[in-house]
């Protein structure tokens, strides 16, 4: 074969691959010391070549072959794909005795492989070490195959004259790898014989990937072994060769490549969920499992790459197809062959189309074979095992015809036991023929399906799954990296200049300066004041030198002169240091004078400056006597603005903080969120840019600048923006659900569903730790109390719901806490689009918010959740739709007990829109948190705007039981009543509540007879 036609009708020249057998090390034969040995070299079942006979080197334990053979496959995709699968391999043979006419007598010693896979990586040239493993014999001993002290070894080098693949081609096509780990729970009747560890069936998984734009390839996994179960397969098992019947069992395995296995809440397929996971134990632990273990490497070019995302795109489902057979692929007929226990796995290879994902894992359900089905799941026409079954049966009649019409020959053959098995390996990468496929299709199609799969239904029965894994050394989709990110941010928003790091030291020294004389310029003017200020006589009688003589004498007296002229004296000496760069001392007179005389020029010039800055009229430092307001309280005071509609004031804090913070992007990402309440989303935009220019990693701001992206239809920047916010640390679920939200609305598949598992991953992260961190809140509780038992807390007088929780049950405190925990899950009741929603009303984003409570809601199983009917009543209410938000809040109140949360919303409510329902709804979340007397003003408030709603009397008869006051209870009681109360609930309660409130007075009743009798006694 010297050239081949590829799909592209060009004519490719064949490579020539150099393979040279340097050195072998510690190799051991029959003869000890004395070994003479050659070598055999092969790919697959294809010599190419033996060399010389060598003697071994005693002294360094070495044998230099240095054989040099080579192996030329056609320069194309298919060729590259095979020489992935297949292996180079050295047999090692001793020469025990040379007869006289040239007959030898031998023994193989050992067996080593190297893989071509350096090469389709770019490399022209590898050396490689590799272990020389015995050919396991029952006539040989092990003692005896060079495994008696030190591993055996063989220096080899593969080398081609230039790369296989150019630079270009490298970043386009695809290195493909399939492992079919296990099958597990599997139809009862797969079962080895007793007595016997092997199991006569042979098992098969195959499944069909692209090679190129017009032709795919077949990978057959032949080797699959029945194993008895009784405990989880090994970690880290090392993954099988394909075309292992070649191999001696130590070559087997595929050096560095190992099953990884995982929480299956990690992984990808099907049986993920928590309710799986006692199956999964049971099939893995208990149970018979097939275990294949094998990887198959492929390649695929830069149009079968492609073609791979279309299909892909096409149909996400990917048919592997199970059987198990007693008899070879070539006697199952070649026209319609019957496959027994035919089974279908349908792999979700929608992942690999996730930006930068390149592996999926997962457990894979087998269902029986139906052509219908694998036409509408995986839009696929034929079976993969009934078309090389056909080729299979083909070329079995070749090989018997060409066998009748030739001779046989001798030939060597190590394994003669597994020639029908090499059959099968030989093809596991097949091209069909695309006309073969069209031909068939109309026959298949044309035949109604009638027939039952009653083996493949078995597959159903058990419920059998088998364990898949698929990984690529590139992704399909790119992922931008975080500096890409940054890069495109930067390009839409520049990051603004630096400021100014602030004053050098010689500034500072003149500064500091400054101060000492504004310090000196104080001290005098208060000694001034203590002396004449009182008596202006004596300032009059009195001369300049005079004034001036009693004041320095005052200074001396007070200590005042001595404090600033050592203060000044240190402003001199940093001035002399840092401004002047004086260090070391002056020795000549000279130069002494020349400076002194400098630096007093330059003092007296700063003092008068200083002088001007302390009597300047421009300065009103003096006027300046009001209060100053911090931070906080301007941020509080911004907030209390924005709540009451004075936002023009709102405006006025967050000037005020953005002046005093210009490197804080706080403060203006709630000035955005400010104007994207008032409804100017242009200003919102210029606050969040200008937010993401001071900081261009503030994960709120990046949301919130994808946001409006959106509402200006700037599609390509909000992605950037929100594809950055999810690069950065922490993981934000808001982020991700973000950019889900807005794949989603593009009509874009895959992304928006790869955005949203990341979001919930993160979500359950979240759950978790929470979780955890409760745990170990709860055992440090459980300490305390182990070593308060001494002191035990009295018992409750009667007992209370933990639900309702009162406010004078200061002894049952630990009860009602434990309650709580208790019926509080360690489940998160929100979801991420709740958690979005609740993010987006902060900031007022309604159109977002409102698309991600729609998802929210279709998503939603067994109705609609608490966090739901709050985030909807806090949408309505922003909205000024009250009278909606209400009735919202009354579902939300019911449902849960986050009365907190209710309380907060109803009192926003009770200041914009005040009416009966929004006081009532106050009144009661108060009532539910135990603050009685609040929840009774607010009802009492109701009453006023509504005296006849039952509801609003049921209330106060409730808070009035609950303080003691019975007859007041009763009164309220028989209001609601006449008001026709239907609440049945209500009702109810209000009879309980009742209940205790008399068993509370009779038991404060008999206390007190009790201490009366004391008292008499």
């Amino acid at each position: 074969m010297s050239t081949v036609c590829t799909s592209e009708e060009t004519i490719k020249t064949i490579v020539s691959i150099q393979i040279t057998a340097k050195c072998g090390r510690n190799i051991q034969g029959k003869k000890g010391d004395n070994l003479q040995s050659f070598l055999q070299v092969s790919v697959e079942e294809v010599n190419l070549g033996e060399s010389e006979k060598k003697h071994s080197n005693p002294a360094k334990h070495t044998i230099d072959y240095d054989f040099t053979c080579s192996y030329t496959p056609p320069n194309d995709a298919q060729a590259f794909s095979e020489i992935l699968q297949k292996a180079i391999t050295f047999t090692l043979v001793e020469v025990l005795h040379e007869g006289k006419k040239g007959e030898l007598k031998t023994a193989i010693l050992g067996q080593a492989v190297v893989d071509f896979f350096p090469l389709l990586q770019g490399q022209c040239t590898f050396l490689s070490t590799v272990p020389v493993n015995p050919m396991v014999h029952p006539a040989i001993k092990e003692s005896r195959q060079g495994i008696h002290r030190k591993q055996p070894t063989l220096d080899v080098c593969v080398s081609v004259p230039e790369p296989l693949l150019t630079e270009a081609e490298l970043s386009t096509c695809i290195i493909m790898k399939v492992t079919v780990e296990t099958a597990y729970s599997l139809p009862d009747t797969w079962t080895l014989p007793s007595g016997s560890a092997h199991s006569p069936f042979a098992y098969f998984a195959a499944l069909e990937v692209p090679l190129t734009a017009e032709h795919d390839q077949v990978l057959m996994f032949s080797e699959g072994h029945l194993k008895p179960g009784g405990q989880r397969e090994g970690k880290c098992r090392r993954k099988r060769r394909p075309l292992q019947t070649l191999l001696v069992p130590g070559n087997q395995f595929l050096p560095g490549s190992f099953c990884q296995p995982e929480p299956i809440d990690h992984e990808d397929g099907e049986l993920t969920g928590l309710e799986d996971q006692p199956f999964r134990d049971e099939a893995e632990i208990t149970k018979n499992r097939v275990s294949w273990d094998t990887e198959i490497r492929c390649f695929l070019d830069s149009s079968g790459a492609s073609r791979l995302k279309e299909k892909i795109t096409e149909s996400r489902l990917w048919p592997v197809e199970l059987m198990r057979t007693l008899v070879p692929l070539s006697r199952l007929g070649d026209e319609n062959p019957e496959i027994p226990f035919h089974g279908l796995a349908f792999v979700d290879m929608g992942r690999l189309l996730y930006p930068g994902v390149s592996r999926i894992r997962g457990a894979y359900t087998v269902h029986p074979f139906y052509e219908s089905e694998l036409l509408n799941k995986a839009k696929r026409k034929t079976s993969v095992l009934k078309e090389q079954a056909k080729i299979a049966t083909i070329q079995a009649k070749s090989r018997v015809s060409l066998a009748v019409a030739t001779p046989k020959k001798g030939t060597k053959n190590y394994d003669a036991g597994s020639k029908g098995v090499k059959d099968q390996s030989k093809k596991q990468s097949v091209l069909p023929s695309k006309a073969t496929i069209s031909d068939e299709t109309p026959e298949s199609g044309s035949e109604p399906e009638t027939k039952v799969n009653v083996e493949g239904n078995m597959y159903l029965e058990a419920r059998t799954y088998v364990i898949i894994e698929m990984s690529l050394n590139r992704p399909l989709v790119p992922k931008p990296s975080p500096e890409e990110l940054a890069r495109r941010v930067k390009v839409l928003i520049p990051p603004k200049p630096k400021r100014p790091a602030g004053p050098s030291r010689a500034e500072k020294a003149v500064l500091d300066f400054h101060t000492q004389v504004g310090n000196a310029v104080a001290a005098v003017s208060e000694q001034f004041a203590e002396l004449f200020g009182a008596n202006s006589e004596l300032q009059e009688s009195l001369s300049k030198e005079q004034i001036l003589a009693e004041v320095m004498g005052g200074l001396n007296v007070s200590g005042r002169y001595f404090t600033f002229k050592e203060q000044i004296k240190l402003a001199v000496v940093k001035i002399v240091r840092d401004k002047m760069q004086r260090s070391k001392p002056l020795t000549d007179p000279q130069e002494v004078k020349e400076f002194v005389s400098k630096l007093y020029v330059y003092l007296v010039d700063e003092m008068h400056v200083a002088l001007n800055k302390i009597y300047s009229s421009d300065v009103a430092e003096d006027c300046t006597d009001g209060i100053k307001l911090e931070s906080s309280q301007l941020r509080h005071f911004a907030k209390e603005a924005q709540l009451t509609s004075n936002y023009q004031q709102a405006v006025q804090y967050y000037q005020e903080l953005v002046v005093r913070h210009p490197d804080e992007p706080l403060y203006k990402f709630e000035w955005g969120s400010l104007y994207m309440l008032i409804g100017d989303y242009m200003k919102a935009k210029e606050c969040y840019h200008d937010a993401v220019s001071t900081q261009q990693t503030h994960q709120p701001s990046l949301m919130m600048c994808g946001v409006v992206a959106v509402l200006f239809e700037r599609y390509n920047e909000a992605l950037t923006f929100l594809e950055r916010a999810t690069s950065l640390e922490p993981p934000s679920v808001e982020a991700w659900t973000l950019m889900g939200l807005l794949h989603l609305s593009l009509n874009e598949a895959f992304l928006p569903e790869r955005a949203f598992l990341e979001a919930k991953k993160i979500l359950g992260e979240e759950e978790a730790n929470r979780a955890h961190a409760d745990d170990n809140t709860e055992e440090v509780k459980a300490q305390q109390d182990e070593h308060e038992t001494d002191n035990p807390a009295p018992p409750p007088m009667a007992e209370h719901d933990p639900e309702f929780p009162d406010h004078d049950m200061e002894e049952s405190g630990e009860t009602s806490s434990h309650s709580d925990r208790s019926a509080t899950p360690t489940k998160l009741t929100s979801s991420i689009f709740t958690r979005t929603v609740k993010f987006l009303l902060q900031n007022n984003a309604l159109q977002m918010a409102e698309y991600a409570l729609t998802q929210e809601l279709l998503g939603s199983k067994g109705g609609c959740s608490v966090p739901y009917y709050y985030s909807l009543a806090q949408f309505q209410l922003l909205k000024g739709d009250y009278s909606s938000a209400i009735d919202n809040l009354k579902e939300a109140l019911f449902y849960n007990s986050q009365f907190m949360q209710a309380k907060e919303v109803f009192l926003q409510a009770c200041e914009q829109s005040p009416s009966c329902l929004t006081w009532l709804g106050l009144g009661k979340a108060c009532y539910r948190l135990g603050e009685l007397c609040v929840a009774e003003e607010a009802v009492a408030v109701a009453t006023l705007l509504n005296s006849a709603n039952a509801e609003v009397w049921a209330y106060l008869s409730l808070i009035s039981l609950k303080s003691g006051r019975l007859e007041e209870g009763d009164e309220y009681y028989k209001n609601a009543i006449s008001f026709d109360l239907q609440d049945s609930s209500l009702i109810e309660e209000i009879s309980e509540a009742k209940h205790q409130t008399r068993m509370s007075k009779l038991a404060s009743c008999f206390n007190a007879s009790a201490q009366a009798q004391v008292e008499i006694v």
